[in-house]
C-alpha cells in the first residue's frame, strides 16, 4: 500500500527525523470526542488535529455539513502544527480511516504528497501492544510549506450535474446501502440519493478496522474500470475520502464532491431518488 502504513512500520520509523504523526480522531455529533480521546491516550509525539475546527469551514446554505475551510487558513493552521515541505506525515484516527482520509485528501489538495495513514488506527496500535501517552504534544511550527493546489481531485455541484448526463462518468455514493436507498436518514433532512449514482458503501471495506489488500480492492472496484471520470461523494465529504483513498491505491483517479448529499439536497431543483 503506497498510502497506508502498518503499526509495525510506524514503530520502526516513529523517531526518524521529519516524521510527523497527526491524530485526527473525531466523532459525528460529539465535538469534544477527538480532543478528549487524545488526552486519554495517543501515540507518543502525535499532534492533535481538530476535524471540526481545522478541516471544516463555516456551514452555509450550500456546501454541506463539512465544507472545506478557507484553504489559506487551512495551510496556515496545518503549518503551525508542523507540516512543511520536509515533513513525512502519518495520520491516524480510531481505525476506520474516515477522518484520517479527510486530512490526507486535504493535504493532497494543497500539493503535499508525502502523507500516509496508519492502517487500523490507534485501535490496531493498542491491540498490537504498543504504548500510548497522555503527554500533550505541543508542536513546533513547520518551516516552508509550498502550496501547489490540485483542483483536479475536486468537483463542484455543477460538474456533478454534468457528469450525470455523461455515460462515461460514474457518480459514486459512499454512504451505507440503507441511506442510499432512502430507508433511513439519521443526519440529513432528506432521504435518498442522487439519481443515477451507484452505491459503494465505504464501510464494506473498513469493518473491524481492517485494511483490504490490493486484490480485494481490484475486485471491489472492478465495475468502475471502464469509466473516464469517477466522482465520489458521501454525506458531507468525510467518509467518501476512504473510497477515494482505496481507489487511488489501485490506480483509479477519483474526484471528490465535497458537499455530497448534504449539499445536493439544499438545491430545490435537484431531484432525489430512492431504492436501488
Amino acid at each position: 500500500m503506497k498510502s497506508i502504513v502498518s503499526a509495525e512500520w510506524l514503530v520502526e520509523n516513529l523517531d526518524k527525523e521529519g516524521v510527523l504523526v497527526l491524530d485526527a480522531r473525531s466523532e459525528l455529533g460529539n465535538p469534544s470526542y477527538g480532543s478528549d480521546a487524545y488526552k486519554e491516550g495517543h501515540i507518543e509525539g502525535a499532534v492533535y488535529v481538530s476535524v471540526e475546527d481545522i478541516l471544516t469551514g463555516e456551514v452555509k446554505k450550500h456546501g454541506g455539513r463539512h465544507p472545506l475551510p478557507d484553504m489559506d487558513e487551512f495551510v496556515m493552521n496545518i503549518n503551525k502544527l508542523g507540516v512543511d515541505d520536509k515533513s513525512s506525515v502519518i495520520v491516524y484516527d480510531d481505525g476506520d480511516l474516515s477522518n484520517a482520509s479527510r486530512l490526507w485528501w486535504m493535504l493532497k489538495l494543497i500539493g503535499k504528497e508525502d502523507v500516509r495513514l496508519l492502517g487500523g488506527g490507534i485501535k490496531k496500535w493498542i491491540e498490537k501492544g504498543y504504548p500510548v501517552s497522555k503527554t500533550i504534544a505541543y508542536p513546533n511550527p513547520g518551516e516552508k510549506l509550498t502550496v501547489k493546489m490540485n483542483p483536479s481531485i475536486e468537483v463542484s455541484i455543477e460538474e456533478v450535474r454534468e457528469a450525470l448526463k455523461d455515460p462515461k462518468s460514474a457518480v459514486i455514493d459512499s454512504r451505507t446501502a440503507e441511506r442510499f436507498r432512502g430507508e433511513v436518514e439519521p443526519i440529513d433532512k432528506v432521504a435518498g440519493h442522487i439519481p443515477g449514482a451507484v452505491n459503494y458503501p465505504w464501510t464494506d471495506l473498513t469493518e473491524g478496522e481492517r485494511v483490504p489488500d490490493l486484490d480485494e480492492l481490484m475486485d471491489h472496484f472492478k465495475p468502475l474500470k471502464g469509466f473516464d471520470q469517477l466522482i465520489v461523494h458521501c454525506g458531507s465529504g468525510i467518509t467518501g475520502t476512504v473510497n477515494v483513498l482505496f481507489m487511488e491505491e489501485i490506480g483509479l483517479k477519483p474526484k471528490l464532491y465535497v458537499g455530497g448529499w448534504s449539499d445536493w439536497i439544499t438545491y430545490p431543483e435537484n431531484e432525489v431518488a430512492t431504492g436501488m
